[in-house]
């Protein structure tokens, strides 16, 4: 039997402990939202994932093992959406921004999945070589994807995107490319036009990048052709390019 000594020792223990648990607790919920306050959520992102994610299907092999390359990543809401879809497939995420990256890494330990590597800071203008630490390969990957770069950067960025992709991309390998674009010099339609001219007003060095004119001959001098196109909602387009 507790003398009363015994018993208000325990009692005092067992509060600590209390305690203790609560802070541990509450520190621990501190810790969840501050993580979840670094997650971007876009909603255009929630809008054409699925676009995207069923245009991929159809050039994705699911047989074979396989990597992708993410250029330009976002906030990680597209990698962790296509993964599961494509389990053999090894994603590895990069990204300018370093918000963008933190981002990436929360959704990336949420979702718990296994194909998705640990994001890498990427400057597409840098030498391809150096890429990821100099950690990428010749004719290494299967699958490059980007989405709304090309667009919201400077003419840089999409040279460094066709030089990377012929540098790293197995022969037959697909530079995939997702966003709004120019064809023939036309833009259409009246959203684009003013979406366009916004972009140039805030950076002359940005705006919609025409397919025929600009793009095309760039995949030719790099090695890689316009293989197919799709049109997807919200007047973009999904391009398959492919190194020959």
């Amino acid at each position: 039997m507790l003398s009363s000594i015994a018993l208000r020792d325990k009692f005092i223990w067992e509060k600590a402990i209390k305690r203790l648990i609560v802070r541990m607790s509450s520190h621990e919920s501190y810790l969840n939202l501050k993580e979840q306050m670094v997650k971007h959520k876009h909603p255009a992102a929630d809008r054409n994932k699925e676009p995207i994610l069923d245009a991929l299907k159809q050039y994705i092999d699911t047989s074979k093992e396989g990597s992708l390359l993410e250029v330009s990543s976002g906030s990680g809401q597209h990698a962790v959406h296509f993964a599961p879809h494509f389990p053999k497939i090894v994603f590895q995420p990069t990204e300018f921004e370093s918000s963008s990256l933190n981002s990436i890494k929360v959704y990336r330990k949420d979702s718990s999945l296994k194909n998705i590597k640990e994001p890498h800071f990427l400057d597409v203008r840098t030498p391809v070589d150096t890429w990821i630490n100099g950690t990428l390969k010749p004719n290494s990957l299967d699958y490059i994807l980007n989405i709304n770069l090309i667009h919201i950067s400077e003419w840089a960025c999409t040279e460094g995107l066709f030089k990377g992709s012929s540098y790293l991309l197995k022969p037959g390998g697909y530079l995939f490319t997702y966003g709004p674009y120019a064809v023939n010099g036309q833009i259409t339609p009246e959203s684009n036009v003013n979406f366009d001219k916004m972009l140039r007003e805030r950076d002359p060095s940005w705006g919609l990048r025409d397919i025929e004119k600009e793009l095309k001959p760039l995949a030719i001098t790099n090695g890689l052709h316009l293989k197919n196109q799709h049109d997807l909602p919200a007047n973009n387009k999904f391009l398959v390019w492919e190194k020959k």
